[in-house]
């Protein structure tokens, strides 16, 4: 059986944060910026507090099955919550979506190659 690899974001948005909170999530803002953004076992967060509350936190996980896609998921969002949870950061509408690499699309290049090899 082959590994499948996941893409989750989980998204949010950030409540009730003191203004010391908000301080320190914007003295911070440059190692959270969306140019820095990645998907990493980790995961990766993302957020822009001077334009708007949101938050996206990117996670790069793998399963066997197209089903552990699910325990991915949920494996992203525990992550996330315990982030914010650990610093005491207020959060709401947490929503997440997951990608399996393994359904999707081909990119130009990759349909170029894969034409190119008679697959």
């Amino acid at each position: 059986m082959s590994t499948r690899t996941f893409r989750v974001i989980v998204r949010g948005v950030f409540d009730g944060l003191s203004d010391g909170q908000r301080a320190e999530l914007l003295g911070r803002a440059a190692e959270h910026d969306i140019l820095r953004a990645a998907f990493t076992p980790e995961g990766n967060l993302t957020y822009d507090l001077a334009a708007r509350p949101a938050f996206t936190f990117r996670f790069l996980d793998s399963g066997e099955a197209e089903e552990d896609i699910l325990e991915a998921t949920e494996r992203a969002e525990e992550a996330a919550r315990a982030w914010l949870g650990e610093r005491g950061y207020g959060y709401k509408n947490l929503r997440s979506q997951a990608e399996d690499l393994s359904q999707a699309p081909l990119g130009k290049r990759q349909r170029r190659e894969a034409a190119r090899k008679g697959v």
